[in-house]
């Protein structure tokens, strides 16, 4: 019998079968499906910020932004340089009608990447 990660009875193999099924679910549109998915593996691993990371992509997607923007600050809180993540808050704060907590972060973002998206996000010039 495999090892079992807690008392849910989950293996490391199902945790990232999971993962993986949950980025297929959010690239096929099914961002509820992938928050299924990966709450039982952030309930087994709640130390993973990659499984947060897409977690807080697919509350955005499905347009829950209070879900989105915790998940987002608890990964940001872990990775302060994550420039992606400072972006994605960003727009979560965009949508949640924040404009000046959205600029901050846009702002971040293009500062710790000068990826041509940040950089027109962070309007630096205005």
């Amino acid at each position: 019998m495999p090892e079992t990660s807690g008392p849910t009875g989950r293996t490391p193999e199902t945790d990232v079968i999971d993962f993986r099924a949950a980025e297929q679910l959010l690239a096929a549109r099914d961002p509820r499906g992938a928050v299924k998915l990966l709450d039982g593996v952030i309930g087994a691993h709640p130390e993973n910020t990659a499984a947060r990371l897409l977690r807080a992509r697919a509350f955005f997607a499905a347009a829950q932004l209070r879900p989105a923007e915790l998940e987002f600050t608890i990964v940001l809180e872990r990775e302060p340089d994550n420039a992606f993540a400072h972006f994605a808050l960003a727009r979560t704060y965009e949508r949640r009608g924040c404009p000046g907590q959205a600029r901050r972060h846009f702002r971040l973002a293009a500062a710790l990447d000068p990826n041509p998206e940040y950089l027109q996000q962070a309007r630096f010039d205005s």
